[in-house]
């Protein structure tokens, strides 16, 4: 299955930014930026950012941390990698690593922020929440988790591929996650703030211990 789902993000690759503009109203990049905005790191700091698909917030979040920092970008597809290498070559302080993210190669208490966009829905079952374990191990103390994902669509049509993106998870995980999210980060994190976007069709999740 994890093959398939490879293979599967491998192929989206090459349509994924656009479709995830089309969601999010967001063709110029305004909610990226309201979501690094969002995430509370200085200059020098490390970040994480977890199924970073294309990493189209890589630089955005590298804009505040500054060349003496570190942004590093984890995806298991090669295919959504190296798109985000093309777009984001040009920088010594992105860094993309190709890896399952319920295994991140990282030392403990690594990171001042972790952050993830619009892929946390996609992660089935226990691999959720072995990604949050992973989380909290890799974060410093008291450095923060930063989550925007998708909220229900009232397009008819993105709403049907909301719909199938959730299903691809599994039924019953996807609409316990859809209605209980807030209970299930606060089972590996003390505070949790949902922060509506200004498009309407995204949130963020800021968790913290």
């Amino acid at each position: 299955m994890k093959n398939f789902r490879r293979s599967y993000y491998n192929a989206f690759s090459r349509f994924y930014d656009k479709f995830v503009a089309l969601h999010s109203v967001d063709t110029q990049g305004a909610l990226r930026r309201f979501f690094s905005d969002k995430v509370p790191v200085k200059e020098g700091d490390f970040v994480l950012d977890i199924c970073t698909g294309t990493g189209s917030v890589l630089l955005f979040l590298r804009e505040k941390i500054g060349p003496k920092g570190l942004v590093v970008g984890v995806d298991f597809s090669r295919g959504m990698l190296k798109v985000g290498q093309e777009k984001n070559k040009m920088y010594v302080n992105i860094s993309l690593v190709e890896s399952d993210v319920t295994y991140l190669p990282f030392k403990p208490n690594e990171f001042d922020a972790v952050t993830c966009t619009h892929a946390f829905y996609e992660l089935k079952g226990e691999t959720q929440d072995r990604v949050l374990k992973e989380i909290v191990r890799v974060l410093k103390a008291g450095k923060p988790f930063i989550m925007m994902e998708h909220d229900v669509p009232k397009s008819a049509l993105i709403r049907v591929l909301f719909y199938i993106r959730l299903f691809s998870m599994g039924a019953k995980r996807a609409f316990y996650i859809l209605k209980h999210e807030t209970r299930t980060l606060k089972g590996y994190f003390r505070v949790v703030k949902k922060i509506p976007t200004p498009t309407g069709r995204s949130k963020i999740m800021i968790c913290r211990n």
